[in-house]
């Protein structure tokens, strides 16, 4: 019995959801109903490997200097990560004029 629990308690910790892979979007608005997107769209990213090394700026105010706004409307973002952020990719996606 005890050689069975050893051998299946890494495929249980690996096949929750999102363990191996995960690719996730959301809004950073409360108020979506009111949302007016605009003309422009900025992004800007960080990313990471193995929970020790990140790199990047993935802030809203460099995601609207990357596109090249100066009114703020709307903001998103978006999530990617492998082995539970082994690797991992933060984007910040803003809309405005």
């Amino acid at each position: 019995m005890k050689r069975l629990l050893r051998t299946l308690a890494p495929l249980a910790l690996f096949g929750l959801p999102g363990c191996l892979y995960a690719h996730y979007k959301g809004p950073l608005d409360t108020n979506l109903d009111q949302t007016k997107l605009g003309n422009k769209v900025g992004t800007s990213s960080a990313q990471g490997v193995l929970w020790m090394v990140v790199w990047g700026d993935a802030g809203t105010q460099a995601a609207a200097m990357n596109g090249g706004i100066t009114t703020l409307n709307h903001a998103d973002y978006e999530i990617f990560e492998i082995l539970y952020g082994l690797y991992f990719k933060q984007t910040t996606i803003v809309y405005g004029d």
